[in-house]
C-alpha cells in the first residue's frame, strides 16, 4: 500500500531531523600519549599500547547526541520548531536521552522505542583538542513514520540496513515540498554515490567535510572541483568544511570561501553538526547562502569551546549578537 503523508496547509515543523542517537563518553587522554605519523601519507595515529591499561585524566558523559540529534537540538535552540525521528533503546540511557530532547524542546512525536536492542554508544578519545571516536550503532528496524510536512528535513548518520529510507525520504520530500539537508554518516559514505543517488536527487543542501568529499569522488585536493562534481550529482547547494581551514560553498552560480571563526579550542566533537545546524537554520529564516555560512561557522566555533557536541550550541539571540559584533566576518568569492 502506498505511504500517505499527512498534508497540512501550513507545515507543522520547521525541521524534522532523521538519524541515530548516541550516548557519548569522553575520555581525556594524558599529555604523554604519543601520536605516530605514517611516513607515506602523513596520516596520524594515536599511539595506544596494545594490551595495556591507558590512563585518562577525566571522563565526561553526554547523552542524546549524534549527527542528526545535534542538528535537531541546534535548530531548536536557534528558535525553530524541530522534531526528531530516531530509535532509542528501551533502557535507562534511552529514557535519559528522551528527557534531554524534551528539555531542549525537540518534539518527540517520531521517536521510536526499540525493545529488542539497547542504546547506541560512542567512546570519544580527546587528545589536545582533537577527538577520535569509536562508535557502536545497534541494528534498527528503520521505517519512516507518517510525517507531517516540514519546511526542512535533515538526514544523517544511521546504522546499516537503512535502505528502506532511500525510497521513503525522496517520496516524502516530493509529496510535502520539504527542503532536504543531507550529511552522510560513515555507513552511508561506504555505500557510495550510486546507492545514495535517490537521496541526492532531492537534496537541497549537501554537507560534507573535505575527507568525506574525497571518499565519495576520489582524492582530488581541488575543493572547487569537488564542489562542482558533487553538485552535478543532484544537490542544489554543496558545502564542504575543511577542519581548521574554513568552509566552502557552491550554490550553482557562485563559489564562496569563509575562514573559521577563531576561538580557543577545547574539543572538536560536534563542530560539523553545529555548522550544519547553523547553516540550515539560517536558510529556514530566509537568509542567503553567504549569511548561512556565517551562522554555520559561528555555531561551530561556539561548540568547540566545550566538551561534547551540545553544550555550546547557540541560541538565536546569542547568534545575532556575535554576528552583529563581527560584521567583517564574511565569505569571499572563491
Amino acid at each position: 500500500m502506498p505511504r500517505i503523508f499527512f498534508i497540512m496547509s501550513k507545515p507543522k515543523f520547521d525541521l524534522i531531523s532523521v538519524g541515530d542517537t548516541q550516548y557519548d563518553v569522553f575520555l581525556e587522554l594524558e599529555e604523554e600519549t604519543k601520536v605516530l605519523t605514517d611516513p607515506e601519507d602523513g596520516r596520524q595515529y594515536l599511539g595506544l599500547i596494545f594490551a595495556e591499561k591507558m590512563p585518562a585524566k577525566k571522563y565526561t558523559v553526554v547523552a542524546a547526541v549524534g549527527n542528526s540529534a545535534n542538528v535537531a537540538i541546534g535548530a531548536s535552540r536557534l528558535g525553530l520548531k524541530a522534531a526528531f525521528y530516531t530509535h532509542l533503546g528501551h533502557d535507562g540511557v534511552g529514557k535519559e536521552e528522551w528527557e534531554v530532547f524534551k528539555k531542549e524542546k525537540v518534539a518527540t512525536d517520531y521517536i521510536i522505542w526499540d525493545k529488542k536492542h539497547g542504546s547506541n554508544f560512542s567512546a570519544v578519545l580527546n587528545y589536545k583538542g582533537e577527538r577520535t571516536i569509536i562508535v557502536h550503532h545497534e541494528p534498527r528496524d528503520y521505517d519512516l513514520p507518517n510525517l507531517a510536512p516540514a519546511r526542512w528535513m535533515y538526514f544523517s548518520s544511521l546504522a546499516p540496513e537503512h535502505e528502506k529510507l532511500h525510497t521513503q525520504i525522496p517520496e516524502y520530500i516530493k509529496k510535502s515540498g520539504t527542503q532536504l539537508g543531507f550529511n552522510p554518516g560513515s555507513h552511508q559514505l561506504k555505500e557510495g554515490l550510486q546507492v545514495l543517488q535517490p537521496i541526492l536527487d532531492v537534496t537541497a543542501v549537501f554537507l560534507v567535510n573535505k575527507d568525506e568529499a574525497q571518499t565519495l569522488l576520489g582524492n582530488s585536493s581541488d575543493v572547487k572541483k569537488l564542489l562542482h562534481e558533487l553538485r552535478q550529482r543532484g544537490p542544489k547547494t554543496v558545502v564542504i568544511t575543511d577542519d581548521g581551514k574554513g568552509s566552502y560553498c557552491f550554490d550553482g552560480q557562485n563559489y564562496y570561501y569563509l575562514d573559521i571563526f577563531r576561538v580557543p579550542v577545547v574539543e572538536m566533537t560536534g563542530a560539523g553538526d553545529a555548522y550544519s545546524a547553523g547553516f540550515i537554520s539560517a536558510l529556514a529564516y530566509g537568509c542567503d547562502t553567504k549569511e548561512a555560512m556565517r551562522w554555520g561557522a559561528v555555531n561551530s566555533a561556539s561548540v568547540i569551546q566545550y566538551i561534547g557536541a551540545r553544550e555550546g550550541l547557540l541560541s538565536k539571540p546569542a547568534m545575532g549578537k556575535i554576528l552583529e559584533e563581527h560584521p567583517d566576518f564574511q565569505p569571499a568569492s572563491l
